[in-house]
């Protein structure tokens, strides 16, 4: 009698049972995270003045600004690549878009998108410099990040002789593409919540009345177009796909066709936009460029990215876990001056919420992979 042919199960159909499913979600972390930081706050600062319409704007704005360069960041992680120039990026597109549209006197829309082809165009070289001499990309961009930073300090200094260059929003007023980076939107909604008594409205001023909130930064918008544009192009696209394969494995993926050089060198690019978007919307909030801006933004936008679920190995995360990351930094920042905490012990919570992020996406990769 035959022996009866067994039957393999494909691990492409292999069955998963919703809470496996629900553990390897690389947005756990964030998700467990901003409940957890929500309750907490909820607990302790409810009546601080955190969650009424001021208190909201205050740490969505913090939020909002970890979130731009949290997406980039989290794309190139998944590509498997990190880019610690960031910092630097964000000082030296301020820098460059202050010396064009006020020292040299270009008109502002001129000057922004001048500063994003340099900056991208300086991405890419940072992704090339990567992908054609095989050199860790940690090496490569900690390189820039000084090379940024050096040019930061110098061309203000030799050009103004000083390393602030104010004027901006004078040389910015009127002007068409600089309203897409320091305006807000939904003015007239905000007018009507306060005349509803729905959010606060100023008692006594020459602001008698107005709303306290007038309306949602620019930088909110980009916060959210950035996170739904990198959500669609991970999780919808051909090219996301290459995104996974060009972080999980370089070699097989190469062999299966994928251009992974283009895939990183564009990661690279879109990371050195993302940091333009911040310096844009930056510059144009406080009027002026500092040498100074964007210091260790590199660290907390990858911090940021560790939060949401993202493997620091490469190949697994998630756009929506990394803006929740970056929503749980802005809360736990702001959070604990409403709540009357020491401020220096940020670094402590967010140390702690860091381990615990690290630890869980350890646990995740060991269940997806079936290590012990």
């Amino acid at each position: 009698m035959a022996d009866t042919p067994q039957i393999v199960m494909d691990e492409r159909v292999k069955q998963i049972s919703p809470m496996r499913r629900a553990m390897i979600r690389p947005e756990l972390g964030g998700i467990v995270g901003t409940i957890a930081v929500f309750v907490f706050f909820g607990l302790f600062a409810f009546d601080s003045g955190m969650f009424n319409s001021q208190g909201i704007m205050n740490w969505s704005v913090v939020s909002a600004q970890f979130m731009i360069i949290a997406v980039g960041a989290c794309l190139l992680m998944i590509a498997g690549e990190f880019d610690l120039s960031v910092g630097s990026m964000i000082g030296f597109a301020g820098m460059m878009i202050a010396i064009f549209g006020v020292t040299l006197g270009w008109p502002m829309w001129i000057a922004i998108l001048v500063t994003f082809a340099l900056c991208i165009s300086i991405g890419a070289l940072n992704g090339f410099i990567v992908v054609r001499t095989g050199l860790p990309s940690f090496i490569v961009t900690l390189a820039f990040l000084f090379i940024l930073r050096g040019f930061t300090i110098f061309l203000p200094q030799t050009i103004e002789r000083k390393t602030i260059i104010g004027g901006i929003r004078e040389a910015a007023e009127g002007d068409w593409l600089a309203a897409l980076f320091g305006g807000t939107i939904g003015k007239g909604l905000f007018s009507w919540m306060g005349e509803a008594g729905i959010i606060a409205t100023f008692e006594r001023g020459t602001r008698a009345g107005e709303p306290v909130v007038n309306g949602i930064p620019m930088l909110i918008v980009w916060a959210l177009g950035l996170v739904l544009l990198g959500h669609v192009l991970l999780t919808r696209t051909r090219f996301g796909n290459w995104i996974f394969a060009a972080g999980g494995d370089a070699e097989a993926a190469r062999n299966s066709g994928v251009p992974v050089n283009r895939v990183k060198i564009t990661m690279f690019m879109f990371t050195a936009f993302c940091a333009t978007v911040f310096a844009a919307c930056q510059v144009m909030e406080f009027g002026s460029a500092g040498a100074d801006r964007g210091l260790l933004k590199e660290f907390e936008a990858i911090i940021a990215v560790v939060i949401g679920g993202a493997l620091l190995t490469g190949g697994y995360g998630s756009v929506i876990g990394a803006a929740l990351g970056a929503l749980i930094f802005g809360v736990v920042q702001q959070g604990l001056f409403f709540a009357g905490v020491e401020s220096s012990l940020f670094r402590v919570f967010l140390g702690v919420i860091l381990l615990f992020a690290v630890i869980l996406n350890t646990y995740i990769r060991r269940i997806i992979t079936g290590e012990r």
